[in-house]
């Protein structure tokens, strides 16, 4: 019996056509709509995406967090402490006593070494992120050790700013695994990757039910979490892209929080006594790829012309309202050396004088590969309407989040509309993947977003290398805008937004926590009044 009523509420709660509509959903459980067909994996090893960055949060803990209200300082995670040594090359980091795992394996150092030292072995896309430190599969077992249960020591190649190390191990490529679940679910020495793809083996405040791609992630409170009992019994992230569609689910009470409602649709809940709207600034960017490995495109001059044939603040103004604001450079506002100024706007003379430079006088044709959902098919119809003004004839392609993700990541695209958010709040990651490409080669150890875009750029990769590297916080920001600068104006990357996520949710939600990522969203706090 208790079976069938468990299903009963899950189909209800997935969207059954058959079922008729709720009026509300369970106290215990929160249901948000958004896109989640990013998802392409749940093994914290690999993944790199909004949507399971978020899922990451809810499941795994981290050694240190930056404050989501703070993110300048650094708050205990499993490591209640740590210690940096003299020549800035040692972290230790205490670990906290008495957290256990969803299996019921207790939390040691030696789970938090296994976890970074199984990301470098299987070099997925954000190994790079603590790799950098001349971490290797030849070296990490030497420079990331458990001496004892409670201590983990993090060796660094050479000494780097202190803050710069912590904020790449609060990303989600330094979720703590449970290395005995693990290794039991290991085949032919993938340190249990096909098996985590799919499940999970966190500490954190849920653990994973089901995953059905295209669809819903289901998730279930862990009882014995060690910050206390999480307030959702369940938690269900539905795939619902159309916003007409989460807009009515809201309005019905079927879903608690509708993520990705446009700009006319947040205004018209305004005077809903039922729905609350959060503003949370994101760290998120949105900008046009273009792939140098397309011929008209290995031209600076073509680059530059595409950039003047977009409409950014017609966008700006009509389906980007509520949804993101104005930004043409790498660096969010609110990181270090960040720039406001807007050198782009529509400019077609412009534009069809560089392309008569760039030896295209009469345009020629290219494909722009979009994800199937708003707001990127009205970008990729913007751009496509702009781009025909200066006789550039662009054929969209959409797809779904995940089949675009990967064209883009096998360099098999001619242009893209992509968003990329910080993997940590330091300006390394932005800089590193837009300013960065040590390898053009086809196995380079960093797959960069200026290595999917084929973009070879040697100097511009030393001189980010040295901006990493600059203990004074004065010049270090002077390098980083002259670094945007250098990328806007010659790079494969048009910079249109920076995100704004509205949340819409019913009334009775409370105390959820919104980050500048979604890798700092926390629901473990949530419940309904």
């Amino acid at each position: 019996m208790r079976t069938i009523l468990r299903g009963a509420i899950a189909a209800i709660l997935l969207g059954c056509a058959a079922l008729p509509a709720r009026a509300e959903t369970p106290k215990d459980t929160l249901v948000q709509a958004y896109r989640i067909d990013d998802i392409i994996t749940l093994d914290p090893a690999e993944v790199f995406e909004f949507s399971t960055s978020e899922y990451i949060a809810q499941v795994y803990d981290r050694l240190i967090a930056y404050n989501p209200k703070d993110p300048a300082h650094f708050t205990p995670g499993i490591a209640e402490s740590w210690t940096v040594s003299d020549d800035g090359t040692t972290y230790s980091f205490k670990i906290r006593d008495g957290v256990t795992f969803q299996s019921g394996n207790p939390l040691t150092a030696e789970d938090a070494a296994y976890s970074l030292r199984r990301a470098i072995k299987l070099n997925l896309g954000p190994a790079f992120i603590i790799g950098q430190f001349g971490l290797t599969a030849d070296t990490v077992d030497g420079m990331v050790t458990a001496p004892d249960a409670r201590t983990l020591v993090f060796r660094t190649d050479k000494a780097y700013a202190p803050s710069f190390v912590l904020n790449c191990l609060s990303a989600t490529v330094g979720a703590v695994v449970d290395a005995k679940t693990v290794e039991a679910n290991a085949k032919d020495g993938d340190f249990g990757h096909a098996w985590l793809n799919t499940h999970s083996a966190g500490s954190g405040p849920y653990k994973l039910v089901a995953w059905k791609p295209n669809e819903s992630l289901v998730m279930e409170r862990f009882d014995g979490y060690w910050q206390g009992q999480p307030g959702f019994r369940r938690i269900f992230f539905r795939h619902v892209p159309d916003p007409t569609s989460q807009l009515l689910l809201l309005q019905k009470g079927d879903i608690d929080i509708a993520r990705g409602l446009t700009g006319e649709q947040i205004e018209s809940l305004k005077s809903n006594p039922d729905i609350t709207l959060q503003e949370v600034p994101r760290g998120a960017i949105w900008y046009l790829a273009m792939n140098t490995q397309t011929e008209p495109l290995k031209k600076v001059e073509v680059r530059q012309a595409l950039k003047y044939l977009i409409d950014y603040q017609g966008m700006a103004d009509s389906f980007m309202k509520g949804r993101a604001v104005l930004h043409e450079n790498f660096l969010p506002k609110g990181f270090l050396g960040a720039l406001d100024d807007e050198p782009f706007k529509l400019d077609v003379g412009k534009a069809k004088q560089l392309l008569a430079q760039g030896g295209y006088p009469d345009g020629f044709k290219l494909t722009i590969d979009v994800t199937d959902g708003s707001p990127f098919l009205e970008m990729a119809q913007s751009i496509q309407a702009t781009f025909a003004k200066g006789g550039v004839e662009l054929q969209i392609i959409a797809s779904d989040d995940k089949q675009q993700t990967s064209k883009i990541r096998a360099r098999k695209h001619q242009t893209a509309i992509g968003r990329w958010g910080p993997d940590y709040q330091d300006p390394h990651t932005n800089a590193q993947t837009f300013a960065m490409n040590v390898d053009n080669g086809d196995n380079p150890p960093m797959k960069t977003s200026a290595w999917r875009n084929a973009w070879d750029i040697p100097e511009l990769t030393r001189e980010t290398e040295a901006a990493v590297l600059e203990t004074d916080t004065a010049k270090r920001q002077a390098m980083y805008e002259d670094l945007q600068r250098k990328v806007r104006d010659t790079s494969p990357f048009a910079f249109m937004f920076q995100q704004v996520e509205v949340v819409a949710a019913r009334k009775d939600v409370q105390g959820l926590v919104w980050g500048p990522g979604t890798e700092n969203d926390f629901f473990w706090q949530g419940k309904k009044e």
